[in-house]
């Protein structure tokens, strides 16, 4: 099995206070890893390692090693915007930007110094195929993104991450703020993107995770207290804790 990104004992501090603590996993290619646990746990903090985000955070510090394609992604010779392109992100609530659709899409392409008209409209048609809101929008690509709806706003995102041509796609609650409809057609688009990426989801819908994906990390007070395929977390935990947490005895 290929491994997209190896984790070994990171720990990440805010100031003086540890966050995460001692996390290693390996996160296999071209599958979806859900990261659950109860709101607090590290979730967030665990998903934005993998793409340096929480660089951003003033008092961030980070011990331990994320390994992608053989280096380690916070060693002092990394390029971080390459990085952010290998590994893109969506976010809880959807963030388009105050453009057109196309233009949204076509946005990091441009930042790339792509300027040829044809390529742009190109992979702004199949950034828009792979997101399943083609058909939907196809007629209104200068219309405003921010005319969208809820659900749509998402896809965009997820179009727009597609079209720089990452390998890994992070998800952080992608889900929270849509409905069960617009929640239907991101996970169903999930499961399709593994075919040809590798995704982290984090999810506080444990029955999202037993849908989506293929591994569940459960953390727990910033600890991984598990780590195996979702099948057996949801069936035959090896931990009591997942255990309970499984079965709503808190969380």
């Amino acid at each position: 099995m290929e491994i997209a990104l190896r984790i070994e004992e990171i720990n990440v501090f805010y100031s003086d206070k540890r966050t995460l603590r001692d996390i290693t996993l390996d996160i296999p290619k071209n599958t979806v890893t859900s990261i659950i646990g109860p709101s607090g746990c590290g979730k967030s903090t665990f998903i934005r390692c993998l793409n340096r985000m929480n660089d951003l955070i003033p008092d961030f510090r980070l011990t331990g090693r994320v390994i992608y394609k053989g280096m380690d992604i916070y060693s002092n010779n990394i390029d971080i915007i390459s990085l952010r392109r290998q590994i893109g992100m969506v976010f809880q609530k959807p963030n388009p930007f105050p453009k057109s659709i196309y233009e949204n899409v076509a946005y990091g392409l441009r930042i790339q110094g792509v300027r040829d008209k044809r390529r742009l409209d190109q992979i702004v048609e199949e950034s828009l195929k792979k997101a399943a809101l083609w058909d939907e929008i196809k007629d209104d690509l200068n219309s405003s993104a921010l005319s969208l709806s809820g659900g749509q706003q998402q896809r965009l995102c997820i179009a727009r991450a597609l079209a720089v041509e990452p390998e890994i796609i992070l998800f952080d609650e992608p889900c929270s703020a849509l409905d069960p409809i617009a929640t239907a057609k991101i996970e169903d688009l999930i499961m399709e993107l593994k075919d040809s990426y590798t995704v982290v989801i984090v999810t506080h819908n444990m029955q999202q995770a037993a849908r989506v994906s293929e591994y569940t990390a459960f953390l727990y007070l910033g600890e991984l207290i598990e780590y195996d395929k979702t099948d057996k977390i949801f069936t035959n935990p090896s931990q009591k804790l997942t255990e309970e947490y499984i079965t709503g005895r808190f969380g």
